[in-house]
């Protein structure tokens, strides 16, 4: 094997070790997923910032059943004292986990992946491939500080910036 070959070589490790450092895939989607459970109205009480959601607050998201076991996604938010809502499709990934896709702009899909979930779905955290996507999701708009502190120490246990996150439901 020649010089130029070692390189090469040690070129494609450090190339790949850099794309596997910031994966969420380490971290495994929830089992006994129960698509039905998770449907109905989500508040998003936090997340990592993003730019499709940028200067956006009081985001909430409706799950409803679509077609073929598809999920119907309604994701909205306040933007500049108006109301922008997008839809999107999920669909089971692997069944009977939290591993799912999402699509906004058909055919493309990207992961969508429940890594934390409540045993009473009353809170989720969501994840896309890398940890650069975050949303901790609730069914009530504060959810109870127990909760979050269990969160945070969660994210914090598998090196998600919790520092980051951004606060998106305004103070009662």
């Amino acid at each position: 094997m020649n010089k130029y070959s070692i390189l090469f070589i040690l070129f494609l490790i450090l190339i790949l070790s850099g794309c596997t450092k910031n994966s969420s895939m380490d971290i495994p989607a929830v089992k006994n997923f129960i698509p039905e459970k998770y449907l109905g109205k989500w508040y998003e009480f936090a997340r990592l910032p993003n730019s499709f959601e940028h200067g956006m607050s009081n985001c909430y998201a409706i799950y409803a059943p679509g077609e073929n076991g598809s999920i119907i996604v309604l994701n909205c938010g306040t933007k500049d004292r108006k109301l922008h809502c997008v839809t999107a499709i999920a669909k089971s990934a692997v069944p009977g986990t939290g591993e799912l896709k999402v699509s906004f702009f058909r055919p493309f899909y990207t992961k969508y992946r429940i890594i934390k979930l409540a045993h009473d779905y009353s809170f989720a955290v969501v994840t896309g491939k890398d940890k650069n996507f975050l949303w901790i999701l609730s069914r009530k708009k504060y959810p109870e500080t127990e909760n979050i502190a269990e969160i945070t120490g969660f994210l914090r246990k598998h090196k998600y910036p919790v520092e980051k996150l951004i606060y998106t439901q305004s103070q009662p």
